[in-house]
């Protein structure tokens, strides 16, 4: 049974992100999962994080918004025993994925749509030989599904959010509080390069988000401007759903980037989706 080490994700408001509840769930589903908290004021995630997994460990030894590179290094240490670290395929989770493997050399599956375990396809038949989870990929804007497994069985996967119904344990898991001068199971760490941030910028929110949204509207430059997002605004509001956009939208200063749809956005998972004024590029059409 392969060990299985989730990477919670704390959101600006200090909870933990609902992909990271996601995450947790399938993870249970893979082996023996466990899940790692980073960051000195993130008590309550990892509590949270605690209602998915029964052994959470919240690690104080960075500061809250630690940059990826810091974050890195302490997972990097944690990780004897662990076969498949599982992150979040946020921003920051794909930021932290890329600096882990630098470190460690792991391999990375990326914007996985499903995990299980099993043999992949494409694996020569009567080999037996564990190959860990095998997870699965929408590629070309969901033309093609693919499957891929890390050779030597230990590796890194990003999941992408709605792949999974978060469900909570039928008892609440159990919080360790761990500080920087704890000693860790993992070998030495190579250095790596701080990264100094000069500057936070509070991006515009939406009323409605489109992340977990039922239904989303979303306009483009065929819209015409913001005259036509109120228009796009109002349907979305009728039909109970959120407004989302394309990158040429955006772009134009019509509609916050928080709302931006696609291979430089988000991706949503709605069960009705309403694209008005967009071309449907195939760069679009991803994140769909």
């Amino acid at each position: 049974m392969a060990t299985i080490l989730v990477v919670g994700e704390v959101g600006a408001d200090g909870a933990l992100t609902k992909l990271s509840t996601e995450i947790a769930t399938l993870a249970r589903t893979l082996g023996d999962a466990r899940g790692l908290v980073p960051g000195a004021g993130a008590a309550a995630a990892a509590t949270e994080l605690a209602t998915y997994l029964a052994e959470v460990t919240l690690d104080v030894a960075v500061a809250d918004g630690a940059t990826a590179s810091e974050i890195a290094a302490l997972v990097a240490a944690d990780l004897d025993g662990v076969d498949v670290v599982v992150l979040p395929a946020s921003p920051d989770g794909r930021d932290l994925a890329g600096a882990l493997s630098a470190l460690t050399g792991l391999g990375v599956l990326a914007n996985a749509v499903g995990v299980a375990v099993g043999v992949a396809v494409g694996v020569a038949a009567g080999t037996d030989a564990p190959i860990g989870p095998v997870s699965t990929h929408s590629v070309f804007g969901g033309k093609l599904i693919t499957e891929g497994a890390f050779s030597t069985g230990r590796g890194i996967l990003t999941v992408r959010p709605n792949s999974v119904t978060a469900e909570p344990l039928p008892a609440q898991g159990e919080v360790t509080e761990r500080s920087s001068t704890t000693e860790r199971t993992g070998a030495a760490v190579p250095a790596i390069a701080p990264v100094r941030v000069v500057d936070h910028v509070v991006a515009e929110g939406a009323a409605v988000s489109i992340d977990d949204a039922r239904i989303i509207v979303s306009g483009g430059r065929g819209v015409g401007g913001p005259d036509g997002f109120a228009l796009v605004g109002e349907l979305a509001t009728l039909l109970g759903g959120a407004v989302g956009a394309s990158r040429a939208a955006v772009d134009s200063g019509w509609i916050p980037y928080s709302q931006q749809i696609g291979q430089t956005g988000k991706i949503v998972k709605p069960q009705l989706y309403l694209a008005l004024g967009i071309s449907g590029a195939i760069q679009h059409k991803v994140g769909m």
